[in-house]
């Protein structure tokens, strides 16, 4: 029998029209987004199902939005394949998606989650906004070569570094725009395949999103976390964790550090997991799981 695993994605995997059918559908994934208005004070429904796109690509807004729209698949799960959720034995998520992944395993409940995410989504916002800052995706290159390209782009003190391993010939760097700017003409010149300007708000994973970290821990400190009923695989360490010590201390660092998915994914497949569902929007994660084992198979649900 399959050993089970849902993931859910992360900022970046939002588009307009988002969770609209399976609302429709299901009356328990439309008060999810019911709950979601009472506790942000305005209509995420609205936005995921009719946009704007830039309103939905915001930090402050992309961030619960992929929250509570993965949360609505799982209501799909239940109501369609109920046998997969009680059979799911790991969990992980993308930046962000780590959180989806946490309530799903009973860290905290939906409400205590979306709060939680919120505030994340603030204060990762209002970092953003006090440096110019951003992400590129390089392609085509490991991880010594875009180290490389990070040395040379980065002047004057500049902050850029390698902020998400996302699979072989897939890393993303952060940093300050000049140095983000400068990635594409060294990193072509040095052999990369595609360099990808990210829509994102700025650096996030690099220090530049320290003066988030005080605002996440104080929110963290208010929620009473529980004891998962599955290991949820942490961005931070590429490790499993249950204990509610566990996230308090790491979800604060994962803002500032990088994105350990690849290494995510190796354990996971060590521990002998051969199932993989992507619950929520897009297919970016099967996508990357593709790039780090073919002939694993990941199915979307959302």
């Amino acid at each position: 029998m399959s050993k089970i695993a849902f993931l859910f994605p992360g900022q970046g995997a939002q588009k307009v029209g988002m969770a609209k059918e399976i609302c429709q559908e299901l009356p328990a994934a439309k008060a999810l987004f019911d709950s979601a208005a009472d506790i942000l004070g305005y209509d995420l429904a609205d936005i995921c199902f009719n946009g704007p796109d830039e309103k939905l690509h915001s930090t402050v807004v992309g961030q619960p939005a992929l929250y509570v729209s993965s949360m609505a698949a799982i209501e799909k799960l239940k109501f369609e394949r109920p046998d997969l959720i009680e059979r799911c034995e790991g969990t992980a998520g993308l930046s962000l998606g780590e959180y989806t992944a946490m309530a799903f395993a009973g860290a905290c409940d939906f409400e205590e989650g979306l709060r939680l995410v919120k505030r994340r989504g603030e204060a990762m916002q209002e970092a953003a906004d006090a440096t110019s800052s951003g992400m590129v995706s390089v392609l085509g290159m490991d991880e010594s070569q875009v180290t490389a390209v990070c040395d040379q782009a980065r002047v004057d003190g500049e902050v850029l570094q390698l902020a998400n391993f996302l699979c072989p010939g897939n890393i993303v760097v952060s940093g300050h725009t000049q140095s983000c700017q400068r990635v594409d003409e060294i990193a072509m010149a040095a052999g990369a395949m595609k360099t990808v300007s990210l829509t994102v708000a700025g650096a996030f994973h690099t220090p530049l999103m320290e003066s988030a970290v005080g605002k996440l821990e104080s929110k963290l400190a208010k929620i009473d976390f529980q004891k998962t009923s599955i290991p949820v695989y942490s961005n931070v360490d590429a490790q499993a964790h249950q204990d509610p010590a566990d996230f308090v201390k790491l979800l604060p660092q994962q803002v500032c550090q990088p994105v350990q998915w690849n290494r995510t994914m190796d354990l996971m497949l060590e521990e002998g997991f051969d199932q993989f569902y992507e619950v929520g929007v897009g297919r970016v994660l099967t996508s990357l799981l593709k790039r780090i084992k073919r002939k694993i198979p990941c199915e979307p649900v959302g």
